[in-house]
């Protein structure tokens, strides 16, 4: 486990998800305030200055953010948060042979392995998310990244025998779980995790409950640019945080702003992974059900009850069609959703809201 203030580079970590920097960062960190309706004069006070203790885990950069005043043991509670987070990368990694899920995928194509309580839980929900979305999300994908060379972030593209290969051993169905045991089984040989689209929002989920074990009960977390989870409130009086999507064609403006009580948002978008073959553009998100790079979402957004749940579901939204993700939202009416694709002329968006609440958020673009 690496020391509270280690800022050494680490060896990438969920691929997948990482490159995904299309969203997020904290708005109004030292703004006014953002209006209400019937706002009164005190809302529009300069918001007290946030403090935020960072660590490099998982290819990007884990930040928390609280209110020293209200909170003045935050620090050292924040620290051993990210101790956790780097505690469950050695865990997830599949970058580094010894950690548990590369045993798992070394060994569960032959025998059961029994593995550590959380994980088995978040094999538990990562199979259910996979049901849910209709295999548009799963976690069994990892020899499809690398048949397209995601990998290793070096794109390729791939035959069409390799494709149908590595697609012949997806399959959430085939991940056996024995909670008698607490073990897990490969039914198809060859099978590999990945937690590219779920890792990051986890290791958010499992950060915040300590913290607020701890005490610290109001504060926003984010990993990569691309998860963040709000609890509590930025300041006393309000209920929510504040945060900021980027619009997906003009990187240094922002789209929206979304409200966060108690929820988490996640976002999907290929903007800085990707490769050229033929002409053509290939991103790294890509399609479980079919093998191929999804590519007529700009961005999917999601606002989900827990990190894991936005960032899988996120995954799982940019993959689908319209059609499949208003299917969704009425199945999932916790669940609110923004996608964003090409408009009708060059330059141009159109966005897609399901399930999002006219007080959830405000386009700005």
């Amino acid at each position: 486990m690496s020391p509270p203030n280690d800022k050494s580079s680490r060896r990438d970590f969920l691929a997948g998800r990482s490159a995904r920097e299309v969203l997020v960062k904290l708005a109004a960190e030292t703004k006014p305030a953002p209006k209400q309706v019937a706002a009164a004069p005190v809302e529009q006070r300069p918001a007290r200055p946030l403090l935020h203790v960072s660590r490099e885990a998982m290819a990007c950069e884990f930040e928390i953010f609280f209110d020293p005043v209200r909170y003045p043991s935050g620090t050292d509670v924040s620290v051993v948060a990210l101790d956790l987070i780097t505690a469950l990368e050695d865990q997830l990694t599949i970058y580094r042979e010894t950690s548990e899920v590369s045993r798992l995928n070394a060994i569960a194509s032959f025998r059961p392995v029994a593995v550590e309580i959380g994980l088995f839980e978040l094999l538990q929900r990562a199979k259910e998310l996979s049901q849910q979305t209709g295999g548009a999300f799963d976690v069994t994908a990892g020899q499809l990244s690398k048949t397209w060379g995601f990998f290793r972030r070096e794109g390729r593209f791939p035959t069409p025998a390799e494709i149908a290969e590595a697609l012949a051993l997806v399959g959430s169905d085939s991940l056996e779980l024995n909670a008698a045991g607490q073990s897990v089984q490969f039914m198809k040989p060859g099978m590999e995790l990945n937690f590219g689209a779920i890792g990051k929002g986890y290791a958010l989920d499992r950060a915040a409950d300590l913290l607020a074990e701890k005490g610290l009960c109001d504060c926003m977390l984010h990993g990569g640019n691309s998860s963040v989870l709000a609890r509590g409130s930025r300041e006393e009086g309000a209920d929510h945080w504040t945060v900021a999507l980027k619009h997906p064609l003009k990187p240094n403006e922002r789209l929206g702003e979304f409200f966060l009580r108690n929820q988490a948002l996640g976002t999907s978008g290929s903007g800085s992974q990707y490769f050229h073959h033929a002409g053509k553009r290939y991103g790294h998100i890509i399609d479980p059900r079919t093998g191929w790079p999804a590519e007529a979402v700009l961005s999917s957004t999601v606002i989900a009850p827990t990190a894991a749940e936005a960032d899988a579901l996120a995954t799982a939204l940019y993959v689908m069609s319209l059609s499949e993700a208003e299917a969704f939202a009425k199945v999932r009416p916790d669940v609110a959703v923004l996608l964003i694709t090409h408009g009708k002329h060059p330059g141009a968006i159109e966005l897609h809201p399901f399930n999002l609440p006219a007080d959830a958020w405000r386009n700005v673009g």
